[in-house]
């Protein structure tokens, strides 16, 4: 059992990486994706370009009110969703694109959000962010044994049965451990983690799991959800989690053995 995350951002070429995915498809695999480029470039094309806050805890996520949500669900539900899964048809692969509100498939709390701003703190009320608590499993799991790859996409489904944005890292770590997946893989457009963000070849290539958390301070902007997201797999019995390019060539066959960051 594989789950695999696929990024949004700039630099990926999602032609090569599901042509890939395609030769994998023996295995059984669970894909989900991102899209925060395209999310990006939509929403500010529409007038509402993304804001990022920071939380009091220094964590960044997008401020999403409720006219982001819907173009949120717009893009990541819609557009890019039904993008993979129809090229994923033509290569061959009985692909089902779900996001994460259908079937309750993830299920999670909405949360306030606490910033830190003048010095102070404040509570922004109206936002629709979450964090995953629940998969269901016996969605996925029924999907997978009738011959068809699940491809996900946030956003979840707060328990007041409310969409809410939630971060696709630790939305794969949370389905990556419901189904006790023997690998975790996770893509972006960096080699995986890395000393210096200025420097490619800084990578770091292998961690030991009881060590992770020491690395915490070398992930920088969006590497920090990744690797919150694999501490929380490993900590809920995932095997290995790698962090890798999805701009190179046979992305998913190079970082099965072993190309990017391995934390084991």
């Amino acid at each position: 059992m594989m789950v695999i995350k696929i990024g949004g951002a700039e630099g990926i070429n999602y032609d090569l990486f599901l042509e890939d995915l395609a030769r994998h498809q023996d295995q059984e695999i669970v894909l989900v994706h991102g899209g925060s480029g395209e999310l990006n470039k939509i929403s500010t094309k529409l007038g509402k370009p993304p804001v990022m806050v920071t939380s009091a805890s220094g964590h960044v996520s997008r401020r999403t009110d409720k006219d982001t949500l819907e173009i949120y669900n717009m893009v990541l539900c819609g557009k890019i969703n039904k993008s993979i899964v129809e090229k994923l048809q033509g290569l061959g692969v009985n692909a089902v694109g779900l996001s994460g509100m259908d079937g309750r498939l993830l299920v999670g709390k909405r949360k306030d959000i606490i910033i830190t701003e003048d010095g102070k703190k404040k509570i922004i009320r109206d936002d629709y962010t979450g964090k995953v608590e629940q998969v269901n499993v016996k969605l996925i799991k029924l999907l997978l044994e009738n011959g068809f790859m699940p491809v996900i996409s946030p956003p979840a489904l707060s328990h007041d049965n409310e969409a809410i944005n939630v971060d696709g890292d630790r939305a794969a770590a949370m389905i990556a451990s419901a189904l006790h997946a023997d690998i975790l893989l996770i893509f972006s457009n960096v080699p995986g983690l890395l000393r210096d963000v200025n420097d490619e070849t800084s990578l770091v290539r292998e961690i030991r799991k009881e060590n992770i958390a020491e690395h915490m301070s070398l992930a920088k902007g969006r590497m920090k959800k990744k690797i919150i997201g694999t501490i929380e797999a490993l900590q809920q019995g995932v095997s290995r989690v790698v962090l890798s390019d999805a701009r190179m060539q046979n992305p998913i066959t190079q970082a099965l053995e072993g190309k990017g960051t391995v934390i084991q």
